[in-house]
């Protein structure tokens, strides 16, 4: 098969290093990790490269597979036209470092104050650093920090937010997910450094390749949705996050 892989920043290397094992043909775009913040925007974007990538003539795709979850709704309506779409039934990119749906509930159960760090993340991120499961407040929380860090800088955003335990009142565990793919322990050094100064525990744990692994190489079951042309993404609320619905005619 001829693959298109659209892939988060946050997910780089796991997307080369699946691309480079898989059996097939894999080209990689990237898209800016900031562009998760404006979900309606960045959906804007992944429609138009899904549209592009179709539509080239020197590129006869058999499919296109997003390296996404549904991320606060960003990928919610995307349209397949001409050529199958695939997206990993995940509601973020933590799903995607965990390996699965069913230990990203466990987590989230066991643990819904977690701040999460990956080394992809941390090093092409200029502001906030962190990945959240979405305990309770986050959004709320998350909004104030990045505006705090554009109106004051990243210093004087983490001693506000500390002033105000605004971080403390949600988030009680760092966690560093070790992909395995780099050295990683300054990153696993900034965590711990953080968790201390924010009077967090601190858990380093494995991540799992497995669902990008077999996204692009093209071993899809029910952990992805596979959308035909004629179809779109539609948010379920229940354990397959993602499904299907026919577009209008016209």
């Amino acid at each position: 098969m001829y693959i298109k892989c659209l892939a988060c920043e946050a997910l780089a290397r796991l997307a080369y290093l699946s691309a480079a094992r898989s059996p097939h043909t894999v080209d990689v775009e990237l898209f800016k990790l900031g562009w998760h913040q404006d979900a309606p925007k960045l959906n804007e974007r992944l429609q138009a490269a899904i549209d592009a990538a179709a539509a080239d003539p020197e590129r006869p795709y058999d499919a296109i597979v997003l390296a996404y979850g549904l991320c606060g709704r960003a990928t919610a309506g995307l349209m397949a036209k001409r050529v199958p779409l695939v997206i990993p039934r995940a509601h973020d990119c933590i799903t995607l470092f965990l390996g699965g749906r069913d230990r990203y509930r466990d987590e989230f159960t066991a643990n819904p104050g977690t701040y999460w760090y990956v080394r992809d993340y941390v090093e092409r991120n200029t502001g906030n650093t962190a990945l959240s499961l979405g305990a309770e407040g986050y959004d709320n929380v998350a909004e104030m920090y990045d505006e705090y860090v554009a109106k004051y800088g990243k210093d004087n955003a983490d001693y506000l937010m500390e002033v105000m335990g605004a971080w403390q009142a949600h988030y009680n565990r760092a966690a560093y997910i070790d992909m395995g793919v780099a050295d990683s322990a300054d990153v696993e050094a900034e965590t711990q450094a953080e968790a201390s100064r924010r009077g967090w525990t601190f858990e380093k744990m494995a991540g799992d390749l497995v669902l990008i692994r077999r996204l692009i190489e093209g071993d899809w079951d029910e952990d992805f949705l596979v959308l035909e042309p004629g179809t779109s993404v539609q948010m379920v609320y229940d354990e397959r996050v993602v499904d299907c619905a026919m577009l209008a005619p016209g």
